[in-house]
């Protein structure tokens, strides 16, 4: 690549989504200082780990934003058969930590294959509905995707990693929807969901699972254990008030009150520490990638970049919102990161290979073409 393109590219880049994932790492790498400030041995060994995630993240980022994104379409089926192979091989070979066995680690290096799956998914149903997008969306094309997306969910599920799967169900859902879902299918849909969910309650969640659900309803049942991390994370949330109480001077993280406090719940870490002012800078950074992310989609020339923005930004959004709704009690712990936030090497260094595609869509978008074609109107073609 010339230099002149080189510069080319880089003024084509979608510099306020970039500029929003570089807000919520800032906010993440400060809410990790705080929490570093709490150890004993003020080494910054987790500050510096992510520090190095990043800056291969960073070089990811930039190598596939100057890449033909849409070369994913080809090699689309072979992702996904990769991912399915290492989610079979964790299972086999893989590291349990904290009961989920989930993780190779070699030479003190961990890696989560659920986080290459995501990625792999999110490019196989581009693939998928930028193929079917032309004919009339019926029960056809949902049992195509749903299939496609229930292996690797229950390949995650019996690690047991609840929360991913839900992740990977919950890109499914949205591109269901915006691939011309009806109100019938949506409804027939909604009872299957709830007949799975019945039947999992009994045959398919673990004890321990199902302790989360029934002191998410009701925290009394178990205040010390179970019940103990959603109700510190309330305590933190609500003691933050409009300002916060200062980085490094939140009492429920820095005396270890908070539970997994740099990973799960550094959304109530900042909320304690930066109060409401800081928490509505996350949502507004939340708020602008996803705008960003989905007006790439409507803008987009073909199907399948418009339906890869989608999936790409489903999956970090819903993987926010329900990080989020943990740190609220509005949804039972689950184990999930907060995107680009939360500390964890693999989800971050492929949060941004992420972001890096959607930048590879910004580069090649051609103005003249946005107000000429928009993906969505040839979905709903019979």
């Amino acid at each position: 690549m010339s230099l002149a393109r080189f510069f080319r590219q880089l003024q084509r880049l979608d510099w306020i989504l970039l500029l929003a994932v570089l807000v919520l790492f800032g906010f993440g790498m400060a809410a990790i200082y705080s929490v570093e400030l709490s150890r004993e041995s003020a080494e910054f060994l987790l500050l510096r780990k992510q520090g190095i995630a990043f800056a291969i993240g960073i070089v990811l980022l930039v190598v596939s934003a100057g890449a033909n994104y849409l070369q994913l379409r080809n090699y689309g089926r072979l992702l996904y058969l990769i991912g399915i192979g290492l989610m079979v091989l964790v299972l086999i070979f893989g590291s349990t930590i904290r009961g989920t066995t989930g993780w190779f680690v070699l030479f003190g290096v961990s890696f989560q294959p659920v986080e290459f799956m995501k990625l792999a998914l999110a490019v196989e149903l581009a693939r998928y509905f930028g193929e079917h997008a032309r004919r009339q969306f019926g029960w056809r094309e949902i049992f195509g995707s749903g299939l496609l997306t229930c292996v690797p969910v229950f390949l995650t599920a019996i690690q047991p990693d609840l929360g991913s799967a839900m992740l990977m169900l919950g890109m499914w859902g949205l591109l269901v929807f915006f691939a011309g879902l009806r109100l019938r299918q949506g409804a027939i849909l909604a009872i299957v969901v709830i007949a799975i969910a019945i039947f999992g309650w009994f045959f398919l969640l673990q004890p321990y699972q199902k302790q989360r659900v029934e002191v998410f309803l009701d925290p009394s049942l178990d205040p010390l254990e179970k019940g103990y991390n959603v109700t510190q994370s309330r305590i933190a949330i609500g003691s933050g008030q409009l300002f916060g109480r200062g980085l490094g001077f939140g009492s429920q993280s820095q005396l270890k009150f908070l539970p997994e406090s740099q990973t799960d719940f550094v959304f109530a870490v900042i909320a304690e520490e930066l109060g409401f002012f800081g928490v509505m800078i996350i949502f507004f950074a939340i708020g602008v990638f996803m705008y960003r992310s989905i007006t790439l989609s409507r803008h987009a020339r073909d199907n399948f970049t418009g339906f890869l923005a989608i999936a790409l930004s489903a999956s970090v959004f819903v993987q926010a919102m329900v990080n989020i709704g943990v740190n609220l009690a509005l949804l039972p712990a689950t184990g999930v990161a907060l995107p680009f936030v939360s500390y964890g090497g693999s989800s971050l260094v492929f949060s941004l290979l992420m972001v890096g595609i959607l930048e590879s869509i910004a580069v090649r978008e051609r103005p003249a073409d946005i107000a000429e074609k928009k993906w969505y109107t040839t979905s709903r073609e019979g």
